[in-house]
This record gives C-alpha cells, structure tokens and sequence, in this order.
C-alpha cells in the first residue's frame, strides 16, 4: 500500500475504477459515474482574456501597496520595541543612550503605508516616541 492509498485515514482505503470510486469504510469523495465533458477550444468565450488581463493587472496595483503596508507595520513594530526598551530602561534607573538614538531616528523616518488607518496607527506611535524623546530631553537639563 502506498501513501497515497492511505489518504482515506486509518481502516478507510479506496480505490479509484472507470469513472467512479469504489470506497471501503465510511461515505466520503466519489467521482461522477459520466465523465465530464470538456468544453471545445473555440468555445472560450473573448472575454475571459480581458478579465484575466485585469485580474494581472490588479495584482501589480495591489503588490506596492501591500509592499508599502508590509513596510510600515515593521517600522512601527520596531518602534514600539525600542519604546519597549525605553520603558524597562526607565524602570531600572536610567534609559540608554543608544535607545534614544535609535527612537529619533525611527521617528524622524516613518515609511508611508498604503492603508490609512495603518498609516495613523505609525503616526501615533511616532507621536509617541516623540513625546518620550522630549522627557528624555527635559530630564537632562
């Protein structure tokens, strides 16, 4: 028995017949008893070229938006992080150096995202940043 005879899960195996399947066990996939009829090569209506053309080209409109999207999401998820570091830096007695560094410069840079809602969510955590760049800087003088 091969792999592919033992798909049907354990005590179930089939075996396929002309047109039709020959099960043991309980009901599952049968084959029609006719064989489909296949459509005629001239029978392809004109249309379906141009929806398929259309369907590509929505594709490549879509792909630099998801791109731009995909990017975002990481900035603001790296931002969050070094908020992150930030917090535990704070609550330990002092924040890093290095971690403020790296906030300015992820605030100062945000990638534009293609959804609006995703590129409000960036713009509120860069606020964010922002915010805590200036404590940090009050704090020192």
């Amino acid at each position: 028995m091969t792999t592919i005879d033992r798909l049907g899960g354990p005590g179930r195996s089939a075996a396929v017949g002309r047109g039709r399947l020959a099960q043991t066990g309980a009901a599952g996939f049968a084959l029609p008893e006719t064989p489909a009829v296949a459509p005629e090569a001239g029978s392809v209506s004109a249309a379906a070229p141009s929806a398929l053309i259309g369907a590509m080209l929505a594709l490549q409109e879509a792909e630099p938006n998801s791109s731009r999207n995909r990017a975002a999401r990481r900035h603001g998820e790296t931002m969050l992080g070094e908020l992150r570091a930030l917090q535990v830096g704070l609550l330990g007695g002092a924040a890093e150096a290095g971690t403020l560094r790296r906030l300015a410069r992820l605030a100062e840079a945000l990638p534009e995202a293609a959804d609006p809602k995703l590129a409000a969510l960036v713009r509120a955590v860069a606020l964010r940043a922002r915010v805590e760049l200036a404590r940090s800087e009050a704090g020192q003088e």
